[in-house]
């Protein structure tokens, strides 16, 4: 046996030792799976509120030859402010590994003041070597994908100029304003011939060669499948003075970091894609011409508008399917499925969740205004392509199973609700993360109750808070991707579930909807969030943000001594309880504190949780048995449930050891079972 078999097994029977004293503690629920199945919503839930909606049934067979799209009718007036305009031309070598492209971009100033220099991300160079930025922090590693040593790829400028023919390469600089690191080619910055006054535009022509890696952080080549995502030369976000919060207007930009996602501004994209003719192309936006054949290649073509991103995928064995779909703020839209032929019959498996997702957030937060929404599914050992959102377009986890559980609904329902919170809203990834995947895993979670009868198992959820952090800070503060994954995911639903529980489920329904129709298409903060919840709740929640939004509290509450003496009182033997409860985190309201004695009598205490600690004294008949903090574990900023609860007979040094043991054996399974 194997060393690590041997601390796999020691681990184990500690976990079986513990499971057994805290399921006669009423504890052993707690380490249950982290979701609840079920085959239906549980009665008395807030269906009233969140209404699962049954899409409507796929009356027409799916076409098997992909087709243009019907283009929409001219939008009375654009969506975004499209400070961008996109017109590539790409093409994918017979390697498969390789892309050559043209692009003529525009960028309109949109602030108040000239501005001398325009800024690029050119994110296929994070994998040029060991030493970029997102290499060092990541130690190539993203979830649970690794880069192979084919998983080298780079960005290269080829020519740069104006529409008259003047070169600008002399003039590109590549910039690391984050850390300095002079191996990171992620971001480079152009001086401009002359200022561009505010209201004006600049065209550029650029011409550029991308080396995809072998399939690693959301972009490259698995075989003959490729996905191509944040792979062209795109223009960072120049922040008017007044968004998020800026008091002077300027450049955001970063390079781009192990933990870090994306930020960009909305505009259009008119796409040229050229492939191998056995491939069939994915992407964002919508087909405008069918396909053609040049020179044994298949040409697509593709337009987006109000959007801030653009990715496609393609491969000779996608299994294609599709349907129109309307509902209630979903005006028609086409849902099209790219699949692996692995998972050909799980297609209505992908269809329902996808018109599970698409209708319930349309009724909740605001419409879908884009005619197609498409559904990448990649193959086997390329799941480094899958679990990512791209405008109105998605990907799920690969078919590495033919008979996956509901984790290929989830993906999907998380997958398309970052249309809506990364897609519309355009939360700035780089600085405030968790106005994205917070945002989205709280709606998941919603989406999957309503629609599958799943709910989330929140007090295990708690319990992986082992290194909580503020939730508003740079993705690249974050220690490692572990502390980022617990709180920009999970601690951040966590809180938005705490708001619920303060205002309730139709308060905090119309929070998310006035926060999404407010702030669609405008990159909104945290402290834009804050003031919506403000005003919509009529009340003052600074304590409560500068608390779990800006600092790194959870709502830790503990059971910290009993003592228990017979006393006489009028000649009668009664006993006198001395019971102290400590707030070990930040506050939460009242919290509830539940009395058991050995009689079988209970007594029920409130506290208002603001002070440090409490001390109750309690007379009794019967000695008492026990003490339990918040039993009901209506506190989901708790992550330490463990000392919640406390048996009264233990001799108080006995007790003292046994919840130092049992809290340091918690810990110890947490650091090797979790994240």
């Amino acid at each position: 046996m194997s060393p690590r078999n041997v601390k796999r097994l020691f681990i184990g029977s500690l976990a079986a030792v513990f499971l057994a004293i805290t399921m006669q503690n009423g504890f052993g629920d707690a380490w249950l799976s982290q979701y609840t199945y079920a085959l239906a919503p549980a009665a008395g839930s807030d269906s009233e509120v969140m209404q699962p909606i049954t899409p409507a049934p796929n009356s027409a067979k799916p076409q098997v030859v992909q087709q243009p799209d019907k283009a929409l009718p001219p939008k009375p007036q654009p969506l975004s402010k499209r400070i961008v305009e996109y017109h590539i031309n790409v093409s994918l070598r017979e390697d498969g590994q390789h892309l050559d492209g043209v692009q003529d971009v525009t960028w309109t100033n949109p602030g108040k003041k000239p501005v001398s220099e325009l800024y690029f991300h050119l994110y296929p160079n994070a994998f040029q070597s060991q030493k970029t930025t997102f290499m060092t922090e990541s130690h190539g590693m993203l979830r649970s994908d690794k880069a192979t040593p084919n998983s080298n790829s780079h960005l290269k400028l080829l020519t740069l100029q104006t529409l008259e023919g003047e070169s600008l390469l002399p003039r590109l600089q590549y910039s690391q304003p984050d850390d300095g690191n002079t191996s990171d080619y992620t971001l480079a910055r152009l001086r401009l011939p002359e200022e561009l006054e505010p209201g004006k535009s600049i065209t550029l022509r650029m011409g550029f060669e991308v080396k995809l890696p072998e399939i690693f952080a959301r972009m490259g080549y698995s075989g003959d499948f490729i996905m191509a995502g944040q792979w062209f030369p795109k223009i960072a976000v120049y922040e008017t003075a007044g968004t998020r919060g800026r008091t002077s207007e300027g450049w955001n930009v970063h390079q781009y970091h192990g933990n870090s996602e994306f930020y960009s501004d909305f505009g259009m994209y008119n796409v040229r894609i050229q492939v191998p003719e056995a491939y069939t192309v994915a992407a964002t936006g919508f087909q405008t011409k069918p396909v053609a054949v040049q020179n044994g290649m298949h040409v697509y073509q593709f337009y987006a508008e109000d959007v801030h991103d653009f990715a496609w995928a393609a491969s000779p064995n996608f299994v294609y399917a599709e349907t129109a779909y309307s509902d209630k703020g979903i005006p028609g839209v086409r849902i099209k499925l790219y699949l692996d032929p692995a998972h050909a019959e799980l297609k209505d498996r992908y269809m329902h969740a996808a018109k599970s997702a698409l209708s319930n957030y349309a009724k909740w937060y605001g419409s879908y205004p884009y005619n197609t929404l498409s559904i990448v599914v990649p193959p086997k050992g390329a799941n480094g392509a899958g679990g990512m959102e791209y405008p109105t377009l998605v990907t799920a986890f690969a078919a590495d199973s033919d008979n996956p559980g509901y984790e290929l609904e989830r993906t999907v329902v998380h997958e398309i609700g970052h249309q809506y919170w990364y897609g519309m809203v355009a939360s700035n990834e780089f600085e405030e993360a968790w106005l994205d995947e917070g945002f989205t895993s709280y709606a998941e979670d919603k989406v999957m109750a309503a629609a599958y009868g799943i709910t989330p198992n929140l007090r295990l959820e708690a319990s992986y808070m082992t290194d909580p952090a503020p939730l508003k800070q740079p993705s690249w503060a974050y220690h490692n991707s572990n502390q980022y994954a617990e709180n920009v995911y999970m601690r951040a639903k966590l809180v938005l579930v705490d708001i619920e529980n303060k205002v309730g489920v139709k308060m905090m329904n119309r929070i998310l909807r006035t926060y999404f129709q407010k702030y669609k298409f405008k990159h909104p903060a945290t402290t834009d969030f804050q003031r919506v919840v403000e005003q919509v709740t009529k009340a003052n929640w600074t304590e409560y943000f500068n608390q779990y939004v800006y600092s790194n509290r959870m709502a830790d509450f503990s059971v910290d001594a009993i003592e228990v003496k017979p006393v006489n009182q009028e000649g009668d033997k009664q006993y006198e309880s001395t019971i102290l409860i400590k707030r070990n985190g930040g506050t939460t309201g009242p919290i509830p504190i539940l009395l058991k004695f050995t009689d079988g009598s209970t007594r029920t205490k409130v506290w208002s949780g603001d002070e440090s600690h409490i001390q109750y004294t309690e007379v009794s008949p019967a000695p008492l048995e026990w003490v339990s903090v918040d039993p009901e574990q209506t506190n989901v900023l708790d992550n330490k449930l463990i000392n919640n609860f406390m048996l009264a007979e233990l001799p108080n040094d006995t007790r003292t050891r046994w919840n130092l043991g049992v809290s340091n054996l918690i810990k110890g399974l947490l650091g090797a079972f979790g994240w």
